[in-house]
């Protein structure tokens, strides 16, 4: 419904991303793809599903046609189709999985430096409710560096890596995208006292919220501001680490040199494909009887947009 409601009322997304609270999920996944958006988002380990499309029969043969008794049901697995498999254990025991190197990508700049994981990339058929293969997605893997047992998992319904505008290297960039908006939820909370509110109807939290993030976004524009007037002096930053590494103005993190790996990237400017986005259905505003097609307004198109 959120998401519909932001369609309405013009907003355009590349990619959504989530958590895995809202992977979980069918009915969720298949209202993006039914508004005709992609996702790139985690899901929880027992996620099941197929690495390669299983064999279907959609229709009788004429013996079966003939057969008295109760027809079976069609479309539905072949008896020799093999079993939908958790994603932790198709990631496990899969010789698919088994023989493909690891890829090492830098995915994002935490709060103790450059943080690294490996990923590993295959197609994978999502087990429906109705227990039959859905359309091919993406099934991205990634294991950090330090930590081998913290593994992530992410589906994504984009094309393979190689088709045109989608590239591996993309689709980890938006799995991982959650962090800065989750930085933005933690500062506002900390500096701004965006849950410190005590109030008793939805109107007196939304402009509790309001004012709040008009406080954020005021305090970090002046923030940028200071930073390019000083964007020559090289400033230490806390999400530097024990590396020593600092942060010059706006600029990468300059790490000494260590066993930090090299980030392969491709270097082609091309990027997701935005999926075809559907006519804009009326939804109404909470509270407002009005319908979002009388009263939306033409919005920015923006990279990213987090659910979770």
């Amino acid at each position: 419904m959120q998401v519909a409601r932001a369609l309405a009322n013009g907003i355009r997304v590349q990619a959504w991303t989530f958590d895995a609270w809202y992977g979980r999920g069918g009915e969720f996944l298949e209202g993006l793809q039914r508004l005709g958006q992609n996702y790139v988002g985690e899901v929880p380990s027992t996620l099941t599903g197929w690495l390669r499309e299983p064999k279907m029969l959609v229709r009788p043969t004429p013996r079966q046609a003939h057969r008295r008794g109760p027809k079976p049901r069609f479309p539905r697995l072949a008896r020799k189709a093999l079993a939908a498999g958790e994603v932790r254990n198709l990631v496990t025991y899969s010789r698919l999985f088994q023989r493909q190197p690891w890829v090492r990508f830098r995915v994002k700049d935490g709060e103790n430096g450059p943080r690294v994981c490996q990923i590993q990339y295959a197609p994978f058929y999502p087990k429906r409710p109705d227990g039959l293969p859905g359309p091919m997605h993406g099934l991205v893997v990634a294991r950090n560096v330090l930590e081998p047992d913290s593994v992530k998992y992410f589906l994504s319904n984009p094309g393979a890596p190689g088709s045109p505008g989608v590239l591996l290297e993309d689709l980890v960039r938006v799995a991982f995208s959650r962090w800065p908006i989750e930085q933005c939820f933690e500062q506002a909370k900390n500096e701004l006292g965006l849950d410190h509110f005590e109030v008793r109807s939805w109107e007196a939290i939304h402009r509790h919220l309001y004012v709040t993030q008009l406080s954020h976004l005021f305090c970090a524009r002046v923030h940028q501001r200071l930073r390019e007037k000083n964007d020559c002096e090289p400033l230490p930053h806390r999400r530097a680490g024990p590396r020593g590494g600092v942060r010059l103005g706006r600029g990468p993190i300059l790490v000494r040199p260590g066993p930090t790996p090299e980030v392969p990237r491709s270097g082609r400017a091309d990027r997701i494909l935005p999926a075809p986005q559907p006519a804009s259905p009326t939804v109404p505003y909470e509270n407002n009887p009005t319908t979002a097609s009388q009263t939306r307004h033409q919005g920015q198109s923006v990279e990213v947009l987090c659910a979770g």
